[in-house]
This record gives C-alpha cells, structure tokens and sequence, in this order.
C-alpha cells in the first residue's frame, strides 16, 4: 500500500527532475518507479556499463547497444554523493559492515556502537549493505563508496545515505548476478 509519506516524496522526486537525461529516451511516464524495466537509451555507451543518475534516482545497466535494464536507487544526501567513474573491483553476498571514521565524526550518536572500537557488524538483514555490495575502486584504490543493498527499502528514490548507492535487496541481487568483478561505474 502506498502510503502518504512515500507518495509524497516519489511525487516531489518526479517534479525536482525537469526533463529526462539525454541519453534516455523519452517515455510518458507518471513519476518514479523504482520497479527495474528495460529502457532504450540514445547515446551508444558499451555493453556491462552502468550509469547512474542521482538527480533523477536511477541507475542503469547497459545491456546491449541502445538497451538498459533500469533500476530505482537511492543516493548519497547533498554533500555526500559520489560523482565520476570507478570500477566494481570487489563482489560480497551478505557483506560485513562499519561506518567509516567520517561517518563516525558526523553522527556519533547513531553510529555510537562502532565509537572508540573495532566493532565490524556482520553481515545479515540488519546490516545497512543488504543482501549485496559492489565496491567501487578508482585507480586501485577503495572509494568507500558501494553499489549495495538496504535494509530500509522505504528510502528507494531519495537522498538520504551517507553518498552510497543503494537499491532493494532483491533488486542488488539482481544487479550483482548480471555485473562481473571490472564493470565501469559512471555517476553523472
């Protein structure tokens, strides 16, 4: 059941975002559905990239020449996003978890668990990467920015994580079966 807070936001997400990017190709469509489908997008990009768009709250899977299979996402709040290309250098199912140093810093109070420890939550329904991860790398080096699951699925199609992407972990689990260990990520 929709319910009141969740129309509203899918309603304002639809609104903020003017027109459709131009590498999409334009459909009617009524707001935001974060339900995965395949598009048709304009511009040739390579089979196995994927491409997110935070603004508009997709990402997108190239899966042949002028072909995507799109998803709904969440994205990092303002200030917290991530932007430009990184590489999938790692794959977990169930990954383990903590809350980088400046994350702590932020919000101590709701990360208090992990302050002045070594604490790793383990993987398991209750971890905030759901069911899977996909870790984004830039020259070898980990970005701390992932491709993962969420164990707050309600926040789909909003700005609200600390600059990760997150889809429904069914949705991640999906996304983690299609993309092999070197897919290049684009974050426009």
């Amino acid at each position: 059941m929709l319910s009141r807070r969740r129309f509203i936001s899918s309603t304002a997400a639809a609104v903020s975002v003017p027109m459709l990017p131009s590498f999409v190709e334009a459909k009617t469509e009524t707001g935001f559905d974060p339900i995965p489908q395949v598009v048709k997008i304009k511009k040739q990009f390579e089979p196995g990239q994927i491409l997110v768009l935070p603004r508009s709250f997709y990402l997108y899977y190239v899966t042949e020449p002028r072909r995507a299979v799109r998803y709904g996402v969440g994205v990092g709040r303002a200030g917290l996003e991530f932007t430009g290309s990184a590489e999938i250098a790692r794959k977990r199912e169930w990954p383990s978890w903590r809350p980088t140093p400046d994350m702590i810093n932020r919000d101590p109070r709701a990360y208090a668990k992990f302050v002045d420890n070594d604490y790793i939550q383990p993987g398991g329904p209750q971890n905030p990467l759901g069911a899977r991860a996909l870790y984004l790398y830039q020259n070898g080096v980990d970005t701390y920015f992932r491709i993962h699951g969420t164990n707050r699925p309600e926040t789909i199609g909003s700005a609200v994580s600390n600059g990760c992407i997150r889809l429904t972990n069914e949705h991640v689990a999906d996304l983690y079966d299609r993309v092999p260990v070197g897919t290049i990520v684009t974050v426009l």
